[in-house]
């Protein structure tokens, strides 16, 4: 299993946090719904904040 630093777990609990509340939208600007979206999402922001998080799989 992939291991994620905390930072990355802290960003991706954000990200779920939002979903929840309905603030949190993807990259067309649509409201994301999806929990597998939202950790996605989460995921992506921690990669560019620098945080450790394994490759996207293509």
């Amino acid at each position: 299993m992939a291991k994620y630093s905390a930072k990355a777990q802290e960003k991706v609990g954000e990200t779920m946090h939002e979903m929840k509340e309905g603030k949190l939208k993807s990259g067309s600007g649509k409201k994301v719904t999806s929990k597998k979206q939202a950790v996605a999402i989460g995921l992506s922001e921690a990669r560019k904040e620098g945080a450790k998080v394994p490759k996207k799989k293509d």
